[in-house]
């Protein structure tokens, strides 16, 4: 499962993020991540104060990948709309659903700022960075002056996050497909006509 050249931090990092997207935090014991991880109890307790400890360091390695997967697809080649676009239509586990969207229905993320915090900036961070990418469209002429940069992405986001859940109660990625789909089909009503990558 782990690569040899890992730290013990690594795997039991590695382990607390699996484990959170899987369990959520109540059903993540330090005896499981410890297991998964291969790494004893003193191990644990050598790197890391206790479990809030670890959940954070495994929250935060979390938002930086769902970041930097989603600033790939942000700052490609293309213009604007194919940049959201390629977004939308990355491949992903929908079943498994949003790593940092799930944590957003755990009771005991949600009621401890601290755990929270990493959550809520990576959420704020991907609705800025739509929105860029969505008013840079539009002063480059590829969206119609109609279109709100700031509420689009907004509309993104719901849209990615609802695709998730919908998938999940259906068991199938359908729900999710259909959704992204209809999205586009919205963005696609506000590019200009003489949009240069129409």
């Amino acid at each position: 499962m782990y690569t040899d050249r890992m730290t013990t931090s690594e795997r039991l990092i590695e382990s607390a993020r699996e484990l959170l997207w899987e369990r959520g935090y109540v059903g993540t014991s330090p005896k499981a991540i410890q297991q998964r991880a291969g790494a004893g109890q003193g191990s644990m307790y050598h790197h890391f104060t206790g479990k809030p400890d670890l959940a954070l360091a495994a929250i935060r390695r979390t938002a930086e990948q769902m970041r930097a997967t989603a600033e790939a697809s942000l700052s490609g080649s293309g213009g604007a709309y194919d940049r959201v676009r390629g977004y939308l239509l990355r491949e992903r586990d929908v079943l498994r659903g949003c790593p940092i969207g799930r944590l957003t229905m755990d009771p005991d993320v949600i009621a401890d700022p601290v755990l929270r915090q990493p959550v809520d900036e990576t959420l704020d961070w991907l609705r800025g960075r739509l929105a860029e990418v969505l008013a840079e469209g539009r002063e480059g002429g590829e969206f119609t002056a109609g279109l709100d940069p700031e509420r689009t992405a907004s509309t993104v986001v719901a849209t990615v996050q609802g695709g998730y859940v919908l998938a999940r109660a259906a068991e199938s990625a359908a729900p999710f497909d259909s959704a992204v789909e209809g999205l586009l089909a919205l963005l696609t009503v506000h590019r200009a006509p003489d949009s240069p990558s129409r």
